[in-house]
């Protein structure tokens, strides 16, 4: 069964996401669920989502941003009340945050997206994101 498209292109927070995340070498996006998926191999970040309150009661946040954090941050992340544990995602250590919040930091954002993505990123692809660094 096909999933209904649960995004629109024309989303300015989808579009900052999007810049974020096309700026890593060999990021791809493909649409999984209904929803924009960033990969480098493996899914890094996805747009939009869910948070399970209780079996069978989930809150829609279409403008998360699901990523997997280090496990070092993760418990400053748990105590911290703008992120919250995804549906799905959020049993393998992955965390979100509202993009819709009008206080989002995008260095924060662009930060979290970086920590995801040297989660899944193979060697080669490191190598080159290292190089651009200063």
């Amino acid at each position: 069964m096909t999933h209904p498209v649960m995004f629109s292109d024309d989303d300015p927070l989808l579009r900052r996401l999007r810049d974020i995340c096309r700026a890593l070498p060999g990021v791809e996006e493909r649409v999984s669920h209904g929803r924009p998926t960033f990969r480098a191999g493996k899914i890094f970040a996805v747009y939009g989502g869910s948070e399970k309150l209780r079996p069978g009661d989930h809150r829609q946040v279409p403008s998360a941003l699901i990523f997997s954090p280090d496990a070092v941050d993760l418990p400053a992340l748990d105590e911290d009340d703008r992120f919250f544990v995804p549906a799905y995602y959020g049993p393998y250590g992955a965390r979100a945050i509202d993009l819709a919040d009008p206080a989002t930091d995008w260095v924060e954002v662009a930060e979290l997206v970086d920590a995801s993505y040297r989660q899944v990123a193979p060697k080669r692809l490191l190598a080159q994101l290292d190089a651009r660094q200063p």
